[in-house]
């Protein structure tokens, strides 16, 4: 059964207008929306938010990262995906070689025009912006940066079990993305050391000549109250998905959550899906003006943990994403 859901848009105003002497008008219907995506249940991603940081820290080569990896596989193989994992072994700024692997979910794999969802699931080793040096070396649970977008992810995976939409979608988990240089290392060699797992897929993707309409990332997107402002790589390789997913967020009452300016320009997984594999891909971030780096408070520090998720977030980043997703034809 599809579940279709009637949001107002606006303020209802009367039907009828009153004024000095004047025969009542009739004024405009509101105009109303309706949702076509199934309900997106944010205790349910929530749980999995919190499911992936009780393993603790998710850092490659790490028991906790094998575990948590394994619980990621199973869980998609349980919501009815082709589950693919593409494991690899990855070289970091500093020449620790990582034992890493992508998890891919793919439904309607019969389906020629696809959809590209993605998220990082590994956690970093540093707490690099903790207000405590003595946490510089730490690593954190990310809950926020990582869990987050997975979270979700895990959640529209779930839903596309139930449901099935009119296009084929793929969910990456990705590897190795936030082994980047610490910000205390003032020695980092010249590369490309962030986004590990996804420079590597999007030069050997887990099927010969992948393609997709467009690809969405997820990367922090369970703060209380976050803004989501329009990424700039975003708007410079995808503008017209930029304005389909803020648009539809819009139709959904969520424009408190994507707001209509631009944020910063960052590095990340998307970068390297829009440079080497050509997919036009934007990022949903997490972006805060009150820090110099313009990312939340907790970001990289040993505050990101499940206090920095709400469920109201997640709810408005997931059923938006479905939204889109459901309106592919």
């Amino acid at each position: 059964m599809t579940l279709k859901n009637v949001i107002t848009v606006g303020i209802i105003l009367p039907l009828f207008a009153f004024s000095c002497g004047k025969t009542p008008q009739k004024t405009a219907p509101v105009e109303s929306y309706q949702k076509v995506s199934p309900d997106f249940n944010s205790d349910s991603a929530y749980a999995y938010v919190d499911k992936q940081v009780s393993f603790g820290p998710r850092v490659p080569n790490t028991p906790e990262h094998v575990a948590c990896g394994d619980y990621l596989v199973s869980s998609l193989k349980r919501f009815g995906a082709e589950v693919y994992e593409q494991k690899m072994t990855v070289t970091t700024y500093n020449g620790i070689k990582l034992n890493a692997r992508n998890i891919i979910g793919s439904y309607g794999t019969d389906k020629k025009s696809r959809i590209l969802l993605f998220a990082h699931w590994d956690t970093r080793p540093y707490s690099d912006q903790d207000p405590d040096p003595a946490n510089h070396h730490k690593p954190l649970l990310g809950a926020n940066d990582g869990a987050s977008g997975v979270g979700v992810l895990l959640e529209v995976a779930r839903v596309l079990q139930a449901q099935s939409p009119n296009i084929g979608v793929d969910i990456i988990f990705f590897d190795a993305e936030d082994y980047g240089p610490p910000a205390f290392d003032k020695s980092e060699p010249a590369g490309d050391w962030w986004c590990l797992g996804t420079q590597y897929w999007a030069k050997n993707p887990h099927v010969p000549n992948y393609k997709a309409k467009y690809g969405i990332l997820l990367d922090m997107v369970g703060a209380p109250n976050a803004i989501f402002a329009k990424e700039l790589t975003s708007k410079a390789f995808a503008n017209d998905v930029v304005e389909k997913v803020w648009s539809t967020a819009s139709r959904l009452n969520y424009s408190n959550y994507f707001v209509g300016r631009d944020g910063s320009g960052v590095t990340d997984d998307h970068t390297y899906v829009n440079q080497l594999r050509k997919i036009p891909s934007i990022d949903i971030i997490h972006f805060d003006a009150d820090t110099n780096h313009n990312f939340g408070s907790y970001w990289h520090t040993q505050k990101d943990d499940m206090s920095s998720i709400s469920k109201e977030t997640l709810k408005a980043v997931g059923q938006t994403v479905l939204e889109v997703i459901y309106k592919e034809k």
